[in-house]
């Protein structure tokens, strides 16, 4: 059987449907385009040396929030911008619909999105969410699926070898920080040079050929991949998918996306930041002037 509506423009040929032409036909191939598109057509931004952070879909928004809000009341989502219209009253009595002043002053919902996110009824944000796809290397992913209320699907070692990918930091990024966060200090006080910095990453890339070359010939041997993988350092890129809802994905902003995070992390969080704005504009616009 059809589904409801397709028969209004089906034609019945026999002892099948055809749907050539209908309705629900084009609006399904529309629909399949969309959601088949091409990765360089959705959201991409390049993060280190190999990694990037690619937004796979979103779903909700800013007014399906407020949709959500509102169905204690039944009202629905009602317009961001206030409103100003004539009372019907009769001014010569009171109303305490205009107050006496024959208009009625109506707030806009972005009052109560506002409202929402100030006092912390949180659970209409829930109602939203978004679905990234990841590269990064493999410390990179420890720090993040420390956030479990993600959803994670990442790639595996044990069926597919990792490409020969391995981050290399830049030279200005292997000197101590400044700053108060104790991890990005260094365990000695000896004064660091840009000699000593350049002589220990090509130490550093000799260690990943050695290490890759272990990895490789492992598998060559016939090793099974679980194990040839023990090789394999935690600097090596993987890829993964996560899912949250905006929520979710606003504590992790909270906590990567801020000063005290490590620097390779917060390049990811700025990103997934960034393609939430474009999703939610009027709900990063209140995270950022609150964070949670």
């Amino acid at each position: 059987m059809p589904p409801p509506g397709w028969y209004a423009d089906a034609v019945y040929e026999g002892d099948a449907w055809s749907d050539e032409g209908s309705s629900w036909n084009v609006a399904c191939a529309a629909l399949q385009a969309q959601r088949s598109c091409a990765p360089s057509e959705k959201a991409m931004t390049t993060i280190l040396d190999h990694g990037y952070v690619q937004l796979v879909e979103s779903w909700g928004s800013d007014e399906r929030i407020v949709e959500a809000a509102r169905m204690s009341t039944g009202k629905g989502f009602q317009g961001w911008e206030d409103t100003h219209t004539s009372c019907s009253c009769h001014l010569d009595r009171p109303c305490t619909k205009c107050e006496g002043t024959g208009v009625i002053h109506t707030k806009g919902d972005r009052h109560l999105l506002r409202f929402l996110w100030n006092n912390r009824h949180t659970s209409p944000f829930e109602q939203a969410g978004a679905t990234f796809e990841i590269k990064a290397p493999i410390f990179v992913f420890r720090e993040w699926h420390r956030h479990r209320t993600q959803s994670y699907n990442e790639m595996s070692a044990r069926y597919t070898p990792l490409p020969d990918e391995n981050y290399l930091p830049q030279p200005e990024r292997c000197f101590p920080s400044e700053t108060a966060n104790k991890q990005a200090q260094a365990y000695s006080m000896t004064e660091l040079s840009r000699s000593d910095v350049d002589t220990w990453l090509v130490q550093l890339n000799r260690a990943y050929e050695v290490c890759q070359a272990a990895y490789a010939k492992g598998i060559a041997l016939g090793i099974p991949k679980e194990i040839a993988r023990l090789a394999v350092p935690v600097a090596r890129y993987s890829k993964m998918r996560a899912s949250a809802n905006l929520l979710n994905w606003l504590r992790f902003l909270g906590l990567r996306n801020a000063p005290a995070a490590q620097h390779e992390i917060r390049l990811y969080a700025e990103a997934v930041q960034d393609m939430l704005a474009d999703a939610f504009p009027r709900t990063l616009a209140l995270f950022e002037e609150k964070r949670i």
